[in-house]
Protein backbone atom coordinates (compact mmCIF):
# COMPACT_ATOMS: atom_id res chain seq x y z
CA UNK A 1 0.00 0.00 0.00
CA UNK A 2 1.23 3.43 -0.91
CA UNK A 3 1.65 6.07 1.61
CA UNK A 4 -0.33 8.61 2.22
CA UNK A 5 -3.65 6.15 2.31
CA UNK A 6 -6.24 8.32 0.53
CA UNK A 7 -9.74 8.83 1.25
CA UNK A 8 -11.56 6.48 -1.67
CA UNK A 9 -8.36 4.29 -2.27
CA UNK A 10 -8.93 0.81 -3.01
CA UNK A 11 -7.14 -1.90 -1.82
CA UNK A 12 -7.79 -5.87 -2.79
CA UNK A 13 -11.35 -4.88 -3.62
CA UNK A 14 -12.10 -3.07 -0.61
CA UNK A 15 -11.89 0.58 0.93
CA UNK A 16 -8.69 1.52 2.38
CA UNK A 17 -9.01 0.32 6.17
CA UNK A 18 -7.63 2.03 9.44
CA UNK A 19 -6.64 0.22 12.35
CA UNK A 20 -6.92 0.93 16.10
CA UNK A 21 -6.12 -0.94 19.45
CA UNK A 22 -8.25 -0.17 22.10
CA UNK A 23 -12.24 -0.33 21.82
CA UNK A 24 -13.11 2.45 24.37
CA UNK A 25 -14.35 5.76 23.67
CA UNK A 26 -11.60 7.50 22.49
CA UNK A 27 -11.14 4.62 19.65
CA UNK A 28 -15.30 4.80 19.26
CA UNK A 29 -14.41 8.66 18.25
CA UNK A 30 -11.70 7.87 16.10
CA UNK A 31 -13.87 5.42 14.44
CA UNK A 32 -16.43 7.82 13.51
CA UNK A 33 -13.95 10.17 12.37
CA UNK A 34 -12.02 7.51 9.94
CA UNK A 35 -15.73 6.90 8.52
CA UNK A 36 -16.25 10.18 7.85
CA UNK A 37 -13.83 10.31 5.44
CA UNK A 38 -14.74 6.75 3.72
CA UNK A 39 -12.41 4.84 5.54
CA UNK A 40 -12.96 1.38 6.96
CA UNK A 41 -11.94 0.57 10.29
CA UNK A 42 -10.72 -2.23 12.24
CA UNK A 43 -11.13 -2.56 16.52
CA UNK A 44 -8.90 -4.71 18.08
CA UNK A 45 -9.90 -4.87 21.49
CA UNK A 46 -10.65 -7.95 24.51
CA UNK A 47 -13.55 -6.17 25.72
CA UNK A 48 -17.00 -7.67 23.20
CA UNK A 49 -18.95 -4.69 24.49
CA UNK A 50 -16.03 -2.18 23.46
CA UNK A 51 -18.00 1.11 22.72
CA UNK A 52 -16.02 1.70 19.04
CA UNK A 53 -16.16 -2.36 18.55
CA UNK A 54 -19.50 -1.97 17.92
CA UNK A 55 -19.80 0.47 15.52
CA UNK A 56 -16.48 -0.55 13.76
CA UNK A 57 -16.91 -2.38 9.93
CA UNK A 58 -14.83 -5.20 11.30
CA UNK A 59 -14.06 -6.32 15.40
CA UNK A 60 -10.86 -8.71 16.81
CA UNK A 61 -12.05 -9.81 20.06
CA UNK A 62 -9.01 -10.68 21.03
CA UNK A 63 -5.70 -9.89 23.70
CA UNK A 64 -3.27 -7.27 22.72
CA UNK A 65 -0.16 -9.39 22.93
CA UNK A 66 -2.53 -12.10 20.80
CA UNK A 67 -0.16 -13.23 17.67
CA UNK A 68 -2.82 -14.15 15.66
CA UNK A 69 -5.23 -11.52 16.39
CA UNK A 70 -2.17 -8.76 15.31
CA UNK A 71 -1.46 -10.85 12.34
CA UNK A 72 -5.51 -10.24 11.43
CA UNK A 73 -5.14 -6.81 12.36
CA UNK A 74 -2.13 -6.03 10.38
CA UNK A 75 -4.02 -8.26 6.99
CA UNK A 76 -6.99 -5.59 7.38
CA UNK A 77 -5.76 -2.18 7.81
CA UNK A 78 -3.37 -0.42 6.37
CA UNK A 79 -2.12 1.78 9.33
CA UNK A 80 -2.96 1.17 13.04
CA UNK A 81 -3.00 3.52 16.08
CA UNK A 82 -3.97 3.02 19.81
CA UNK A 83 -6.56 5.11 21.65
CA UNK A 84 -5.34 4.51 24.94
CA UNK A 85 -1.21 4.54 26.36
CA UNK A 86 -1.11 1.68 28.30
CA UNK A 87 -1.49 -0.78 25.18
CA UNK A 88 1.64 -2.90 24.99
CA UNK A 89 4.46 -1.06 22.92
CA UNK A 90 5.38 -4.12 22.18
CA UNK A 91 2.17 -5.32 20.17
CA UNK A 92 3.03 -1.62 18.31
CA UNK A 93 6.00 -2.48 17.65
CA UNK A 94 5.16 -5.80 15.92
CA UNK A 95 2.53 -4.15 13.98
CA UNK A 96 5.14 -1.55 12.85
CA UNK A 97 6.83 -4.59 10.90
CA UNK A 98 4.20 -5.06 8.23
CA UNK A 99 2.07 -1.81 8.73
CA UNK A 100 2.63 2.12 9.01
CA UNK A 101 2.05 2.46 12.74
CA UNK A 102 1.27 5.57 14.93
CA UNK A 103 2.47 6.77 16.88
CA UNK A 104 5.92 4.82 17.10
CA UNK A 105 5.89 2.34 19.77
CA UNK A 106 9.20 3.71 21.27
CA UNK A 107 7.38 7.25 21.96
CA UNK A 108 4.73 5.11 23.82
CA UNK A 109 6.82 3.14 25.64
CA UNK A 110 8.26 6.86 27.20
CA UNK A 111 4.58 8.02 27.80
CA UNK A 112 4.01 4.32 30.12
CA UNK A 113 6.96 4.85 31.97
CA UNK A 114 6.98 8.24 34.64
CA UNK A 115 11.22 7.73 34.88
CA UNK A 116 11.51 8.38 31.19
CA UNK A 117 8.87 10.44 31.07
CA UNK A 118 10.44 13.06 32.95
CA UNK A 119 13.74 12.57 31.92
CA UNK A 120 12.65 13.17 28.15
CA UNK A 121 10.62 16.84 29.74
CA UNK A 122 14.15 17.81 31.94
CA UNK A 123 16.10 17.70 28.31
CA UNK A 124 13.94 19.41 26.81
CA UNK A 125 13.26 22.08 29.11
CA UNK A 126 17.27 22.02 29.30
CA UNK A 127 17.89 21.94 25.58
CA UNK A 128 14.90 24.95 24.65
CA UNK A 129 11.58 25.15 26.52
CA UNK A 130 12.20 26.12 30.04
CA UNK A 131 9.15 24.23 31.26
CA UNK A 132 10.98 21.63 33.41
CA UNK A 133 8.80 19.02 35.38
CA UNK A 134 7.99 19.07 39.36
CA UNK A 135 11.47 18.24 41.06
CA UNK A 136 11.58 14.65 41.76
CA UNK A 137 13.63 11.62 42.85
CA UNK A 138 13.42 8.23 41.35
CA UNK A 139 12.80 5.47 43.86
CA UNK A 140 13.32 1.75 42.87
CA UNK A 141 14.97 0.89 45.85
CA UNK A 142 15.66 1.01 49.80
CA UNK A 143 18.69 3.01 49.12
CA UNK A 144 16.75 5.24 46.70
CA UNK A 145 14.19 5.71 49.08
CA UNK A 146 16.69 6.72 52.33
CA UNK A 147 18.19 9.09 49.86
CA UNK A 148 15.09 10.99 48.92
CA UNK A 149 15.92 15.20 49.56
CA UNK A 150 13.80 16.13 52.59
CA UNK A 151 12.84 19.12 50.31
CA UNK A 152 11.00 17.00 48.15
CA UNK A 153 8.61 16.46 51.30
CA UNK A 154 5.74 16.48 51.34
CA UNK A 155 5.57 14.97 47.96
CA UNK A 156 3.28 12.83 45.75
CA UNK A 157 4.41 9.08 45.03
CA UNK A 158 3.55 7.68 41.65
CA UNK A 159 3.94 4.25 40.73
CA UNK A 160 5.85 4.34 37.49
CA UNK A 161 4.20 2.82 35.26
CA UNK A 162 0.23 2.00 34.56
CA UNK A 163 -0.92 4.84 36.52
CA UNK A 164 -4.17 7.09 34.91
CA UNK A 165 -7.01 9.06 36.15
CA UNK A 166 -5.18 9.37 39.96
CA UNK A 167 -4.47 5.68 39.92
CA UNK A 168 -1.11 4.55 41.58
CA UNK A 169 -0.66 7.85 43.36
CA UNK A 170 -0.40 8.42 47.18
CA UNK A 171 0.07 11.92 49.26
CA UNK A 172 2.91 11.81 51.41
CA UNK A 173 4.44 14.25 54.02
CA UNK A 174 7.01 12.34 55.99
CA UNK A 175 9.46 10.32 55.43
CA UNK A 176 7.10 6.91 57.50
CA UNK A 177 4.57 7.66 55.41
CA UNK A 178 6.22 7.68 52.38
CA UNK A 179 8.14 4.13 52.98
CA UNK A 180 4.36 2.51 53.90
CA UNK A 181 3.23 4.49 50.86
CA UNK A 182 6.14 2.56 48.95
CA UNK A 183 5.56 -0.79 50.54
CA UNK A 184 1.60 -0.46 50.09
CA UNK A 185 2.57 -0.15 46.23
CA UNK A 186 4.41 -3.35 46.42
CA UNK A 187 7.91 -1.65 46.16
CA UNK A 188 7.73 -1.03 42.37
CA UNK A 189 9.75 1.45 40.49
CA UNK A 190 7.82 5.34 41.64
CA UNK A 191 8.67 8.46 41.19
CA UNK A 192 8.40 11.19 43.81
CA UNK A 193 7.20 14.38 42.61
CA UNK A 194 7.36 17.52 44.96
CA UNK A 195 3.83 18.50 45.97
CA UNK A 196 3.67 22.65 44.43
CA UNK A 197 1.65 25.43 45.00
CA UNK A 198 -0.99 24.97 42.12
CA UNK A 199 -3.27 27.71 40.56
CA UNK A 200 -4.63 26.05 38.04
CA UNK A 201 -4.03 22.78 35.67
CA UNK A 202 -4.19 23.11 31.65
CA UNK A 203 -2.86 21.05 28.56
CA UNK A 204 -1.90 21.24 24.84
CA UNK A 205 -2.85 18.96 21.86
CA UNK A 206 -0.65 18.70 19.13
CA UNK A 207 -0.73 16.77 15.84
CA UNK A 208 2.49 16.25 14.14
CA UNK A 209 3.47 14.58 10.93
CA UNK A 210 5.69 11.94 9.78
CA UNK A 211 7.08 14.62 7.55
CA UNK A 212 7.89 17.17 10.94
CA UNK A 213 4.68 19.13 10.43
CA UNK A 214 3.56 20.04 13.50
CA UNK A 215 -0.27 21.51 14.74
CA UNK A 216 -1.50 22.80 17.99
CA UNK A 217 -4.87 23.10 19.23
CA UNK A 218 -6.03 25.91 21.60
CA UNK A 219 -4.57 25.64 25.19
CA UNK A 220 -7.34 23.87 27.32
CA UNK A 221 -7.99 24.71 31.47
CA UNK A 222 -8.71 22.17 33.22
CA UNK A 223 -10.15 21.20 36.80
CA UNK A 224 -9.99 17.65 38.06
CA UNK A 225 -11.46 15.70 40.50
CA UNK A 226 -10.77 12.93 42.35
CA UNK A 227 -7.73 12.86 39.61
CA UNK A 228 -10.41 12.02 36.90
CA UNK A 229 -10.95 15.65 34.53
CA UNK A 230 -14.00 16.98 35.51
CA UNK A 231 -14.51 20.34 33.85
CA UNK A 232 -12.72 21.56 30.61
CA UNK A 233 -12.97 25.51 29.65
CA UNK A 234 -11.21 27.02 26.32
CA UNK A 235 -11.88 30.05 24.76
CA UNK A 236 -9.81 33.22 24.11
CA UNK A 237 -8.43 34.65 27.60
CA UNK A 238 -9.02 31.46 29.38
CA UNK A 239 -5.24 31.95 30.30
CA UNK A 240 -3.05 34.37 29.91
CA UNK A 241 -1.95 34.80 26.22
CA UNK A 242 1.65 34.90 27.40
CA UNK A 243 1.77 31.45 29.32
CA UNK A 244 -0.45 30.22 26.78
CA UNK A 245 1.91 30.67 23.96
CA UNK A 246 4.57 29.32 26.46
CA UNK A 247 2.33 25.77 26.56
CA UNK A 248 2.02 25.51 23.32
CA UNK A 249 5.83 26.05 22.60
CA UNK A 250 7.02 23.89 24.83
CA UNK A 251 4.42 20.89 23.62
CA UNK A 252 5.88 21.64 20.09
CA UNK A 253 9.38 21.26 20.99
CA UNK A 254 8.09 17.99 23.42
CA UNK A 255 6.77 16.08 20.25
CA UNK A 256 9.34 17.23 18.04
CA UNK A 257 12.03 15.97 20.13
CA UNK A 258 10.31 12.12 20.08
CA UNK A 259 10.61 12.13 16.44
CA UNK A 260 6.71 11.86 17.20
CA UNK A 261 4.11 11.25 14.75
CA UNK A 262 0.56 10.93 15.74
CA UNK A 263 -1.80 13.35 18.26
CA UNK A 264 -0.11 13.93 21.60
CA UNK A 265 -1.43 15.82 24.80
CA UNK A 266 1.09 17.35 27.35
CA UNK A 267 -1.08 18.33 30.35
CA UNK A 268 0.74 21.46 32.93
CA UNK A 269 0.46 22.67 36.54
CA UNK A 270 0.58 26.27 36.58
CA UNK A 271 1.89 27.13 39.91
CA UNK A 272 0.59 30.46 42.14
CA UNK A 273 3.46 32.22 41.20
CA UNK A 274 2.72 31.86 37.40
CA UNK A 275 4.96 29.46 36.44
CA UNK A 276 4.44 26.51 34.34
CA UNK A 277 5.63 23.05 35.06
CA UNK A 278 5.58 20.05 32.98
CA UNK A 279 3.64 16.94 34.69
CA UNK A 280 2.70 14.64 32.03
CA UNK A 281 1.95 13.54 28.15
CA UNK A 282 -0.63 10.85 26.57
CA UNK A 283 0.12 9.51 23.31
CA UNK A 284 -3.22 9.81 22.09
CA UNK A 285 -6.21 11.87 22.19
CA UNK A 286 -7.47 13.38 24.96
CA UNK A 287 -10.43 13.78 27.52
CA UNK A 288 -9.54 17.49 27.35
CA UNK A 289 -9.78 17.72 23.63
CA UNK A 290 -13.20 16.04 23.42
CA UNK A 291 -14.43 19.75 22.87
CA UNK A 292 -13.00 20.05 19.47
CA UNK A 293 -15.67 17.38 18.15
CA UNK A 294 -18.41 20.79 18.20
CA UNK A 295 -16.24 23.73 18.95
CA UNK A 296 -13.44 23.65 15.63
CA UNK A 297 -13.09 22.91 12.19
CA UNK A 298 -11.01 19.99 13.25
CA UNK A 299 -11.54 17.45 15.88
CA UNK A 300 -8.08 15.82 17.60
CA UNK A 301 -10.02 12.41 16.09
CA UNK A 302 -9.38 14.33 12.54
CA UNK A 303 -5.99 15.11 13.14
CA UNK A 304 -5.57 11.49 14.37
CA UNK A 305 -6.70 10.26 11.24
CA UNK A 306 -4.71 12.53 9.26
CA UNK A 307 -1.62 11.65 10.99
CA UNK A 308 -2.01 8.29 10.49
CA UNK A 309 -3.31 8.12 6.80
CA UNK A 310 -0.24 10.10 5.76
CA UNK A 311 -3.35 13.20 4.93
CA UNK A 312 -1.81 17.14 4.69
CA UNK A 313 -2.18 18.54 8.08
CA UNK A 314 -3.85 22.03 8.34
CA UNK A 315 -3.96 23.80 11.56
CA UNK A 316 -7.11 23.66 13.25
CA UNK A 317 -9.52 26.42 14.25
CA UNK A 318 -11.82 26.97 16.79
CA UNK A 319 -15.08 28.69 15.95
CA UNK A 320 -16.83 28.58 19.65
CA UNK A 321 -16.04 28.98 23.12
CA UNK A 322 -16.53 25.65 24.49
CA UNK A 323 -16.78 24.03 28.04
CA UNK A 324 -16.79 20.49 28.02
CA UNK A 325 -18.30 18.41 31.53
CA UNK A 326 -17.14 14.67 32.51
CA UNK A 327 -20.24 12.46 32.56
CA UNK A 328 -19.25 9.53 35.12
CA UNK A 329 -21.32 7.03 36.01
CA UNK A 330 -22.42 8.27 39.63
CA UNK A 331 -24.64 10.51 37.17
CA UNK A 332 -27.03 7.33 36.60
CA UNK A 333 -27.66 7.19 40.18
CA UNK A 334 -30.09 8.90 42.64
CA UNK A 335 -28.57 9.95 46.39
CA UNK A 336 -30.40 6.47 47.50
CA UNK A 337 -28.14 4.86 45.05
CA UNK A 338 -30.59 3.31 42.75
CA UNK A 339 -30.27 3.75 39.14
CA UNK A 340 -31.90 6.81 37.31
CA UNK A 341 -31.44 8.46 34.01
CA UNK A 342 -29.83 11.77 34.27
CA UNK A 343 -32.64 14.56 33.02
CA UNK A 344 -31.46 15.04 29.25
CA UNK A 345 -34.52 16.40 28.17
CA UNK A 346 -33.53 19.21 30.49
CA UNK A 347 -30.44 19.26 29.34
CA UNK A 348 -30.86 19.36 25.88
CA UNK A 349 -33.31 22.54 25.83
CA UNK A 350 -30.31 24.43 26.93
CA UNK A 351 -28.82 26.67 23.97
CA UNK A 352 -25.26 25.41 22.79
CA UNK A 353 -25.50 21.84 24.49
CA UNK A 354 -24.14 18.68 22.74
CA UNK A 355 -24.54 15.32 24.40
CA UNK A 356 -21.92 12.60 23.58
CA UNK A 357 -23.16 9.02 25.25
CA UNK A 358 -20.19 6.15 24.79
CA UNK A 359 -22.29 3.58 24.32
CA UNK A 360 -21.52 1.79 27.51
CA UNK A 361 -24.02 -0.75 28.75
CA UNK A 362 -23.16 0.01 32.65
CA UNK A 363 -22.71 2.61 34.31
CA UNK A 364 -20.71 2.73 38.06
CA UNK A 365 -19.19 5.40 40.12
CA UNK A 366 -15.99 6.76 38.41
CA UNK A 367 -16.73 5.66 34.93
CA UNK A 368 -16.69 7.64 31.80
CA UNK A 369 -20.19 7.43 30.25
CA UNK A 370 -20.08 10.13 27.93
CA UNK A 371 -19.33 14.23 27.78
CA UNK A 372 -21.28 17.41 27.64
CA UNK A 373 -20.05 19.93 25.90
CA UNK A 374 -21.69 23.47 25.68
CA UNK A 375 -20.91 26.13 22.87
CA UNK A 376 -21.60 29.90 22.17
CA UNK A 377 -20.05 32.79 20.71
CA UNK A 378 -19.60 34.08 24.13
CA UNK A 379 -17.44 32.96 27.06
CA UNK A 380 -19.71 34.53 29.58
CA UNK A 381 -23.08 32.93 28.12
CA UNK A 382 -21.74 29.51 27.29
CA UNK A 383 -19.97 29.66 31.29
CA UNK A 384 -23.82 30.36 32.48
CA UNK A 385 -25.20 27.62 30.17
CA UNK A 386 -23.11 25.04 31.51
CA UNK A 387 -22.96 25.90 35.10
CA UNK A 388 -26.78 25.75 34.23
CA UNK A 389 -26.38 22.05 33.35
CA UNK A 390 -24.22 20.84 35.92
CA UNK A 391 -26.75 21.68 38.24
CA UNK A 392 -29.68 19.79 36.32
CA UNK A 393 -27.22 16.83 36.62
CA UNK A 394 -25.85 16.89 39.93
CA UNK A 395 -22.38 17.97 39.07
CA UNK A 396 -20.60 20.36 41.61
CA UNK A 397 -20.22 23.86 40.25
CA UNK A 398 -17.23 25.08 39.19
Amino acid sequence: MTWPILPGAVVNGRPATLGVLGGGQLGRMFVHAAQSLGYETVVLDPDRASPAGRISHHFICADYRDPNALRELAARAQAVTTEFENVPAQALAELARARAVSPPADCVAIAQDRIREKAHFARCAAAASGVAPAPHAVIESEADLAAVPAALLPGILKTARLGYDGKGQARVGTRAELASAWQQMGRVACVLEQMLPLALECSVIVARGADGTVVSLPVQRNLHRGGILAVTEVFEQNLPAALAQQAQAATKNIVSELDYVGVLCVEYFVLQDGRLVVNEMAPRPHNSGHYTVDACDQSQFDLQVRTLAGLPLVAPRQHSAAIMLNLLGELWFDAAGSPRQPPWADVLALPGARLHLYGKAQARPGRKMGHLTVIGQDAAGVRQQALRAAELLGIEAF
